[in-house]
């Protein structure tokens, strides 16, 4: 009942705005200072300055960048891809059965245990022949995918268990195969959250740090990585200015999705 008078909603929704600006909006906007401050001395910085965001749109920084972006759109699409197959695989099966207690267990398995147990599992499992993949490219992608895979499992399997059961079997009764029952009923009504699944794998991948940091060779630096090495240095302003440039290539990546997103919704 208190709940439904209006100061007591007033006084819950005041604090939950005080704790997002304290948790979200301060260091987002200490970040934003710090990658256009020439030094900081004091309570607030001072010098304004554009070198820093120069350094952050340099060759080195550019490249670590475009290496984020392949690896995290190979890596998200590879986990949605497995994710989705597991989830319909999981919905056709009643939701108490084994089979489906165990796709949940297997494929939520990677998200219950630290990013960095995920980064030494692999290199334990892939330093000797004759699956080798230590220094390579794929080792990164192969961790980045393990650590998304269970967000990608988890919005489509809802999406599928969700689904009216009736449509693609009224299909079947009129003649269509399996497979057609599959590419033109069943995707196309989880193709919203196939595509929300994509958005939430590549902006989780494009922050990953702590798997990749463990795993990655020296020629494939990703952008979280580089931030890292510069906050490690004490770099902290070309840190903040590099850290600027990726949340904005993450949210415009995020917003061409969302796009693409609505209209699947609207089909």
């Amino acid at each position: 009942m208190l709940l439904h008078a209006k100061s007591t909603r007033l006084t819950v929704w005041g604090f939950l705005a005080v704790a997002l600006l304290l948790l979200v909006g301060a260091p987002l906007l200490v970040t934003f200072m710090a990658a256009f401050a020439g030094s900081w001395n004091g309570v607030l910085p001072s010098n304004p300055t554009l070198g820093h965001l120069g350094g952050a749109l340099a060759a080195d920084n550019l490249s670590a960048l475009i290496v984020s972006l392949q690896t995290a759109l190979f890596a998200s699409l590879l986990a949605v891809f497995l994710g989705t197959w597991a989830a319909l695989c999981a919905a056709s099966a009643p939701a108490s059965s084994t089979v489906s207690k165990v796709s949940d267990a297997v494929f939520h398995l990677p998200a219950a245990v630290p990013s960095v147990v995920v980064g030494l599992g692999l290199l334990t499992a892939f330093s000797k022949p004759p699956l080798l993949l230590n220094g390579t490219v794929s080792i990164v992608i192969l961790a980045q995918t393990l650590l998304v895979l269970a967000f990608s499992y988890s919005t489509v399997s809802a999406a599928a268990r969700g689904a009216d059961p009736l449509i693609p079997l009224a299909a079947a009764s009129l003649g269509a195969s399996r497979l057609r029952v599959l590419l033109t009923i069943r995707l196309p009504l989880l193709l919203p959250a196939i595509v929300a699944a994509t958005g939430l794998a590549l902006a989780l991948c494009m922050g990953e740090l702590g798997a990749t940091v463990m795993v990655y060779p020296a020629s494939w630096r990703t952008l979280p990585v580089t931030i890292f090495t510069l906050t490690d240095r004490g770099a902290l302003f070309d840190a903040s200015a590099n850290t600027l440039v990726l949340i904005a290539v993450t949210v415009a990546v995020l917003a061409v999705i969302a796009k693409v997103k609505g209209r699947t919704t609207l089909r």
